[in-house]
């Protein structure tokens, strides 16, 4: 029995010193630039892009930048879009652009978008929104192409 008890703990120490050891190896090869993965590609992009982000979410589709900011108000929830070009991050200024928004409650709308020109982004506004998760599905037609992103935000 006590050979028994030493042979699990003596297993135990092995099995922990192999996971620490396969742990600090998968952050160094994470870290180095020659295996980069698309995984780590995209979290690398994503951490360029952080300094011109706005705060709100961000979906990179195509040549496409959108960025999503709920912002919550007395009676409602201000929602700004950033729509820009994903090589250099113009505005678009000329896009039709509306959301089609899901509530907690499973009721869906679609929310037109207006151009605001002095912040150089698009608005819209949720009224009396019920608490909870909300999802957003944006489509912007910007001359002809369309452009989609999918959006979260909680109320």
């Amino acid at each position: 029995m006590r050979s028994l008890k030493l042979g699990f703990v003596v297993l135990a120490s092995t099995s922990l010193l192999f996971i620490g050891a396969c742990s600090n190896q998968a952050s160094d090869i994470s870290n180095t630039n020659g295996g980069t993965t698309e995984t780590a590609s995209k979290v690398e992009t994503a951490a360029s892009n952080a300094s011109e982000s706005k705060g709100g979410q961000v979906v990179e589709t195509g040549k496409y930048h959108l960025e999503l900011v709920p912002e919550k108000e007395a009676n409602g929830t201000h929602l700004d879009l950033f729509l820009q070009t994903g090589d250099n991050h113009e505005t678009i200024p000329n896009a039709n652009v509306t959301a089609d928004i899901q509530s907690p409650d499973g009721t869906q709308k679609t929310v037109p978008f207006t151009y605001d020109a002095s912040g150089k982004h698009y608005a819209a506004e949720l009224e009396n929104p019920t608490p909870g998760q909300y999802q957003v599905r944006v489509i912007a037609d910007v001359g002809g192409e369309k452009v989609n992103g999918r959006f979260n935000f909680n109320q």
